[in-house]
């Protein structure tokens, strides 16, 4: 996990006892100039970005525009350069707004959440306090959102947890290597808009290209395949231009074809809204209002905010005795749009019963508990290895739950059966019935 050490010093903030935000984050995000750029873990990635972009259209102005400036006759060519330079400025300048802020991360709960009728009578089982899902209303439709984990709250709609970024984002769009960073709410924006204007600079470059070789066949009236011997870096620039703007301009029109269905690259590859009806969508004209017009609600985050050390030194999920976690046994598909899990609801309780079969709680063989089992309950513990031997592992291990054998599946329903009838053992040691 990712921390941002303290900046070194004897100033008084170190002295205090207080750190900022940004240097106890339990994200994997890196930050520059005290917290005012955040950045994802993968942020050297963007050296690469700014080379594609920078170096191509350095070739052009030197190779290209400047050649066109010095041949015409009312220095035309010298707006070409022009207009060049502020496309890659404004590119750049996207690319940083992308990359370097906020993409509307939430910022996790130093514990769980309260459950709902909280009593003394369920205090000593916290994980089945929890829901792992719940539902809410969205235009009409149920939205189930989901628990997380590691930030121990429950994601808003159209939020998801980014494993790279280590971040619960609203909105969650993709994580893009290519900025490095985590595409959501509040830079998806700026990310459409830097896609775009990449796709216009290799479609103007790729353009005067073609027309530098056009003139140079006018000028020497010779044939295009002397005309391209004779400025090798067109050639090399249109070659690079074409191949890029099949990627960013397929990147641009599909962005475009989610704009105007209002939706994510991650519900589009998840949901497959064409099999069901999608409540975000507004209609062409508003889905491209509210995405591209309409206003960017602030971060929810002050990364420059000062923060108690011990406050900071928190572990980043739950621990022994707290509010534990409600999903231990993961789903197969997402279940934010109602997908079923398929060891999602009873995972924890055969997780439970398999720790207990282990020897914790006065059923191993050793403490000689298996003695007070009931019957039927003892004999599926001697069928099953000791609770262990019933689960099978596999070639592909789904939603972190091994696969489990029927005997699991039959001793857990018959400890269900089995607790029922079986009293409760009081502090003085006399049994209750339940």
């Amino acid at each position: 996990m990712y921390v941002v050490p303290p900046p070194k010093g004897s100033g008084s903030e170190s002295g205090s006892g207080e750190v900022r935000i940004y240097q106890a984050w339990k994200g994997n995000n890196k930050f520059f100039l005290q917290g005012r750029f955040v950045f994802g873990p993968d942020v050297r990635s963007l050296a690469l970005t700014i080379f594609l972009i920078v170096a191509p259209v350095s070739v052009f102005c030197v190779f290209v525009a400047h050649k066109l400036m010095d041949d015409s006759f009312d220095n035309w060519g010298g707006y070409v350069m022009t207009i060049a330079i502020v496309l890659t400025s404004c590119d750049l300048t996207l690319l940083l707004l992308t990359s370097g802020r906020d993409p509307g991360i939430i910022p996790r709960n130093a514990h769980p959440p309260e459950p709902e009728g909280c009593d003394d009578n369920t205090a000593r089982t916290p994980q089945l306090r929890l829901p792992r899902i719940k539902e809410v209303d969205v235009n009409g439709t149920t939205v189930k959102i989901k628990y997380c984990d590691t930030c121990m709250l429950y994601r808003p709609p159209r939020c998801s947890h980014c494993s790279i970024c280590n971040n619960c984002v609203e909105r969650f769009d993709h994580h893009c290597p290519w900025v490095g960073q985590c595409i959501g709410m509040r830079n998806y924006r700026f990310f459409f808009m830097f896609v775009f204007t990449t796709t216009l600079l290799c479609g103007y470059v790729f353009g005067f290209c073609w027309f530098y070789i056009k003139s140079i066949m006018i000028k020497d009236e010779t044939s295009i395949w002397r005309a391209m011997i004779k400025t090798p870096a067109s050639m090399a620039l249109i070659v690079y231009t074409f191949i890029a703007v099949w990627f960013v301009g397929g990147l641009m029109t599909f962005h475009l074809y989610l704009i105007c269905t209002n939706q994510t690259t991650y519900e589009n590859f998840r949901y497959r809204y064409d099999c069901r009806a999608n409540p975000y969508n507004k209609g062409l004209v508003l889905n491209f209002i509210e995405t591209l017009c309409g206003s960017i609600p602030p971060s929810r985050n002050d990364f420059k905010a000062k923060v108690p050390r011990e406050a900071a030194a928190l572990p980043g999920r739950s621990v022994a005795g707290g509010f534990g976690s409600p999903n231990t046994g993961r789903g197969v598909d997402d279940i934010e749009m109602g997908r079923k899990a398929v060891w999602g609801d009873i995972g924890s309780v055969l997780d439970q019963l398999e720790g207990e079969l282990s020897g914790n709680d006065g059923i191993s063989r050793k403490s000689g508990g298996l003695g007070e089992m009931h019957p039927e309950t003892r004999s599926g513990v001697d069928e099953g290895d000791g609770g262990r031997g019933g689960m099978l592992s596999s070639w592909g291990r789904k939603g972190g739950n091994w696969e489990r054998s029927p005997e699991i599946l039959a001793l857990a329903s018959r400890m269900a059966e089995a607790n029922r009838g079986v009293g409760s053992v009081s502090s003085d040691g006399t049994t209750r019935p339940t």
